[in-house]
């Protein structure tokens, strides 16, 4: 068992909070007992779980997991990130970027780590293959995973900046904007790529220029707007149904 916080592991495990950290050892974490099985089921295996005893006895499938460490109370702490934590977390190898194929959806400049995440948990929902994040929040970082209950493990995340990004994507780009078609009236045939926009600003104009469509929400009320990843979910579970 390991009982100081200054263990050589454990302070690894501790700095993949940091972007760069995550980046620069290809590591990121998912916590809790439901997360770290389904991230052994789905990935078919994990670098390692980390956690006190009791927890880790809740994880099915530990001879799919290359390192086990039994940790206490105290030591657990200072590596989780939640508020309640269950007392177990895997470190997981960050996967290698798959060439694009299928439907997609693009972050652009998506700032709100929760917002990515959930739109990442729609992506994997609806059946989008590939989640290209255009300098937006990281995808693998706590907040993000957490927000994508499990999706993160079941879509291609393509991360980078504008110019990376826009050459890979091949299929028509259909924008979210306010002052696009409403989408009760949109169609499209074969694969496409929804563009979700920034909280605040929403799409770049240079995004936008490259644009096969712009679609909208009809709201109510005089509501303008709705929460980035809200929009996304609906967006997607229409295109998807009216193909």
């Amino acid at each position: 068992m390991i009982t100081s916080k200054q263990n050589t592991f454990i302070k690894e495990i501790r700095s993949l909070k940091d972007k760069k950290q995550r980046d620069n050892l290809n590591l990121y974490i998912v916590e809790g007992i439901k997360a770290v099985n389904d991230a052994i089921l789905v990935l078919g295996g994990v670098y390692a779980v980390i956690g006190t005893d009791n927890a880790v006895n809740e994880i099915k499938d530990l001879s799919k997991v290359e390192r086990v460490e039994i940790v206490s109370n105290q030591v657990f702490s200072s590596i989780s990130g939640e508020v309640s934590p269950q007392g177990v977390l895997a470190v997981i190898k960050k996967p290698t970027e798959k060439a694009p194929f299928g439907k997609a959806v693009l972050l652009d400049r998506v700032s709100d780590p929760a917002n990515v995440g959930a739109i990442i948990r729609s992506a994997a929902a609806f059946g989008f293959k590939d989640v290209y994040a255009l300098s937006s929040a990281d995808p693998f970082s706590p907040k993000s995973v957490r927000a994508s209950m499990g999706g993160i493990f079941r879509v291609n995340v393509i991360s980078g900046d504008r110019e990376e990004i826009l050459e890979k994507i091949n299929i028509p780009l259909v924008v979210a904007d306010m002052d696009g078609q409403n989408i009760k009236d949109f169609k499209i045939e074969g694969d496409f790529c929804l563009v979700i926009g920034n909280e605040g600003s929403g799409v770049s104009q240079e995004v936008l220029s490259l644009s096969k469509s712009v679609v909208s929400i009809p709201m109510q009320n005089d509501m303008e707007s709705l929460n980035a990843g809200v929009s996304a979910g609906i967006l997607m579970y229409e295109l998807v149904n009216r193909r």
